[in-house]
């Protein structure tokens, strides 16, 4: 075994000493690149797929087959009933344990306040966000409410809290009568 010179930090998995170079921290906690690795898979972990429990790690889907939500459709495809806790992959399902996904500061930023996306009602994240008519939208979510045509900040029109292609605005709210909405140029003279 080899001497701790310096008391420096300690691996999670292996309790050996991690120096700088193969240093990967995760929650206050330090790891060797080779040892942050899911404990039933063994995958290499990374800020994007590592779960936390307590001092245990996880990829997101291991985690999810020990603590996740068990029941319908979660983890197997929709519409599939599941009872399969993760036995079959070494995992022991605890009752009553206390789980928290990990958060990461900074990594998946909510944004556009507590109400969320108008059309869905969710969280909208920097990754996914689109800006229009002052709020924030999820890109799919960012579509005409009458021809469900997708948009961009410079091609919608908003009325009342919805946004609009410009020819379902034009349509719906534009102003009505003789000559509009014939086109450019198309106003029509009666002698």
């Amino acid at each position: 075994r080899m001497p701790n010179w310096g008391g420096g930090k300690k691996c999670g998995v292996c309790q050996k000493a991690v120096y700088f170079a193969e240093e990967v921290q995760c929650e206050g906690n330090s790891f060797h690149k080779s040892c942050f690795l899911c404990m039933v898979c063994k995958k290499n972990l990374d800020s994007t797929t590592v779960a936390v429990h307590g001092e245990e790690i996880y990829c997101k889907s291991c985690y999810g087959k020990k603590y996740g939500p068990k029941g319908y459709g979660y983890g197997q495809g929709a519409g599939t009933l599941s009872t399969d806790k993760g036995e079959s992959l070494g995992i022991k399902y605890e009752e009553g344990q206390p789980h928290r996904p990990t958060n990461f500061s900074g990594m998946t930023q909510k944004v556009g306040g507590s109400g969320g996306c108008p059309r869905c009602g969710q969280a909208v994240y920097a990754a996914e966000k689109v800006i229009g008519a002052g709020k924030s939208w999820h890109k799919s979510c960012f579509r005409c409410a009458k021809c469900g045509k997708s948009l961009e900040s410079t091609t919608l029109a908003d009325k009342d809290g919805e946004i609009y292609c410009k020819g379902c605005y034009a349509k719906n709210f534009g102003p009505k009568g003789f000559g509009f909405g014939q086109g450019a140029g198309a106003l029509i003279h009666s002698q």
